[in-house]
């Protein structure tokens, strides 16, 4: 019982302070349980790393779930994912309240102002990151650019990073693997059917982000490209606008960037959807760490994985990339926004800001703006 306590602990601290995206989350989590407590050796968390790159689901979320059933066993597994997700949970939550009850006033709008630029710039930069990391030749490029069509002419986000592992394999893998993705692929549209056949808005909330949260590859922004597809063009339950600014919220709270589910929960179906949303998006996580942690480290060494994960990669940065094309005309409104854009690029790129802080200063430079206008 002590260890789970002590993996709860740490792990609700994490998730209070750890800002600035996975990356930040997972310098911290090795700080604190390979050098502080000697939960495990750096040889085992890089290899534990280097495995939860190759499931669905958010990295560092998963990292805390796998290191709670190291320290403590399946009480421990509990306990690191809940404590980590807890602390963004309560702050998105609170966000979304104050957002939907003073989010349209003009105080509401100016902060946004100057926070959705800045939005912009973080997810250009993550884009160009990725891009580096997962598109290395030219059969990648030519995927990336296939499956950016496809995504702006209106294809579902889950069936083009299905197709892409698919293709990934085709490509890259042994000739004796396609009918393996032949069958992952044979699974896809059932599910999609199922979610858009259900008539309760919170159920569907709910079968939503459990499919995001089953499918999400590469990084935690790709959760904004899905969304942009169904929650904003195909049930209408969000505008673009708002959509934005939950992108904003989940860059300016700690913790996991898949809290934003919480703050679009909250603006779908108040507190039940943000419960549900969270829930459904974070479930996933815990069944494949579940089932699969013990054995993820053998996949790395299977090329039909590698393979798939080359192909998932690069639609996940095509996806990405469409949220920036489609969503920039409600973030970058006048002259003053798209210089705000550039400079949070520079210090992103040039000077590696923290996002939380590029986030947090758009939003005073929005306030002073809007006083400056008054």
């Amino acid at each position: 019982m002590i260890r789970v306590i002590e993996v709860a602990a740490l792990f609700f601290k994490l998730g209070a302070i750890s800002f600035g995206g996975p990356a930040a989350h997972i310098a911290l989590m090795e700080q604190e349980v390979v050098v502080k407590r000697g939960w495990l050796s750096r040889e085992h968390f890089l290899d534990l790393l280097a495995a939860t790159n190759l499931v669905p689901g958010p990295n560092a979320t998963e990292m805390a779930i796998h290191i709670g059933f190291v320290h403590a066993g399946w009480p421990g597994l509990v306990a690191g994912g809940v404590a980590f997700i807890v602390p963004a949970f309560l702050i998105s939550l609170a966000l979304a309240i104050v957002y939907v009850r003073f989010g349209t006033l003009p105080q509401g709008a100016a902060l946004f102002y100057g926070v959705n630029p800045a939005v912009m710039a973080i997810i250009l930069t993550a884009t160009y990151r990725l891009g580096r990391t997962a598109i290395r030749d030219k059969a990648a490029v030519a995927l990336g650019v296939a499956c950016l069509g496809a995504v702006m002419l209106g294809v579902n986000e889950v069936m083009v990073l299905l197709t892409a592992g698919v293709t990934g394999i085709l490509i890259y893998a042994s000739p004796r693997w396609p009918w393996l993705a032949a069958i992952v692929f044979g699974f896809a549209p059932p599910t999609f059917a199922l979610a858009h056949g259900l008539d309760d808005k919170l159920a569907r909330l709910g079968l939503f982000f459990l499919k995001v949260g089953a499918l999400i590859f590469g990084s935690g922004m790709v959760l904004f490209a899905f969304i942009q597809r169904d929650v904003v063009t195909g049930y209408g339950w969000l505008s673009q606008k708002q959509l934005v600014d939950a992108i904003a919220v989940g860059q300016m709270t700690p913790g996991p960037v898949l809290s934003s589910a919480t703050f679009i929960g909250y603006l779908v179906a108040g507190l039940p959807g943000a419960i549900v949303s969270t829930l459904a998006i974070f479930l996933p996580s815990f069944a494949i760490m579940s089932v699969v942690g013990p054995w993820i480290p053998r996949l790395r060494t299977m090329p039909v994985v590698q393979a798939c994960l080359k192909g998932v990669n690069a639609a996940v940065v095509a996806a990405i990339l469409s949220i920036v094309i489609t969503l920039a005309h409600a973030a970058v409104v006048d002259g003053w926004t798209a210089g705000m854009a550039l400079i949070a690029l520079l210090l992103l790129v040039r000077y590696r800001v923290e996002t939380w802080q590029l986030v947090l200063g758009g939003a005073a430079i929005g306030v002073v703006h809007n006083y400056l206008l008054v």
